[in-house]
């Protein structure tokens, strides 16, 4: 039990964990138990909706904590590379330009909620 409350101390763990879920798990059901046209849609769901939302909010996130969460919009990316890579097809460049946006849109994220972070605290003052 201990081990799991430390686990959930360690935001950066925590938020890795997630993003490996999201970015991992979420390609493999989508190969594994939609086998007809309905596998098409979930990937254009995937693709255009799930992946492009969760990449913002992980920016967002990282924002929170710019100093110590920084790396998470990029480690999201790589993750979706790897993820695609390994259960779609290996190699394929549209991927990596699909991640490339998600990493804009990830650092995006960041970059304005670490400024209205630092100028909600500046008006704290």
């Amino acid at each position: 039990m201990e081990v799991f409350i430390t686990f959930m101390k360690n935001k950066f763990v925590f938020w890795l964990v997630i993003s490996a879920i999201v970015m991992l798990a979420f390609p493999w059901l989508v190969i594994t138990f939609v086998k007809s046209d309905a596998g098409m849609a979930a990937c254009f769901l995937l693709f255009f909706a799930v992946n492009p939302i969760y990449s913002v909010f992980m920016g967002v996130i990282a924002g929170t904590n710019i100093r110590n969460l920084w790396s998470l919009p990029f480690i999201t990316a790589i993750l979706f590379v790897s993820g695609t890579w390994i259960f779609f097809d290996m190699g394929e460049s549209g991927f990596n330009i699909y991640a490339g946006i998600y990493l804009i849109l990830g650092i995006t994220a960041m970059l304005i909620s670490a400024f209205i972070n630092k100028r909600m605290q500046h008006l704290k003052e």
